[in-house]
């Protein structure tokens, strides 16, 4: 590998400090000094940078052009509804901005089903955009999700760029300009439907994010490929939320 970040959960740490299945930790935590970077997810320790996860729109879920301001969720109780490793970060994350909630935590990957979601009272349900990926088939449209994006420490991002560049440089990758004769031919547009087997943003409904990049070596150097995210999307012309949900943005 030529450079590896650790992300910690900054509330739990390490836990008992055991390694699976005695412990939650698949390393032990000696491991962390052999990383170049080490993240603090919602708090930081010494030689750690902090991460901080920030979201205050909900999407909801039945349609996406739809979306709302978390604050719009305040005149009554909401469901909240989680099957993450710690639901409890994300019940913080909308009691931080003031939500009085019913809590419903599942266990991580839970495989969700409508039943899940079936409840005695009518009100708005609020779930992670990982569950929702689960819940989008059945999901009725009081049910929305919560994108949030992580906001990385300045000092972090410099000394990451710079370490990046110095690893480039060391195997001999430099940046030029393509020659017009060298200049690959334009590749086709992609066909509509199914690429490689696996569904498409384009068909399946579910608008696409370029999400974090993974840093991978090629037979060349290095190589920054972007990964897919998931449910965000661009909110636009939304329509009519329903008369159950909150006041939408438009």
């Amino acid at each position: 590998r030529d450079l590896e970040i650790a992300v910690v959960d900054g509330f739990r740490r390490f836990g008992n400090g055991a390694c699976l299945p005695a412990g939650p930790l698949r390393e032990p935590p000696s491991r962390l000094r052999q990383v170049d970077f080490v993240i603090g997810n919602g708090a930081a320790r010494a030689g750690e940078y902090l991460m901080a996860l920030s979201g205050d729109t909900a999407v909801n879920l039945r349609d996406p052009l739809v979306s709302a301001a978390l604050s719009n969720f305040r005149q009554g109780p909401v469901r909240a509804v989680a099957g993450i490793g710690d639901p409890w970060r994300f019940f913080n994350h909308l009691r931080h901005a003031r939500l009085r909630l019913v809590e419903h935590p599942f266990p991580d990957h839970h495989p969700f089903r409508a039943e899940d979601l079936r409840f005695s009272e009518d009100l708005p349900v609020l779930m992670t955009e990982k569950d929702a990926i689960k819940c989008r088939g059945f999901a009725r449209d009081n049910v929305w999700y919560v994108p949030v994006s992580a906001q990385l420490d300045p000092e972090f991002e410099d000394r990451w760029l710079k370490r990046l560049v110095a690893l480039a440089l060391a195997k001999g990758v430099h940046r030029q300009a393509d020659s017009p004769s060298r200049r690959p031919p334009p590749e086709p547009p992609p066909l509509r439907g199914e690429f490689d087997g696996q569904e498409t943003a384009g068909n399946s409904g579910v608008p696409g994010q370029q999400g974090p990049a993974d840093l991978r070596q090629g037979a060349t150097g290095i190589t920054v490929q972007g990964k897919p995210a998931g449910l965000s999307d661009p909110r636009r012309n939304p329509g009519d939320a329903g008369s159950r949900s909150p006041t939408v943005e438009r």
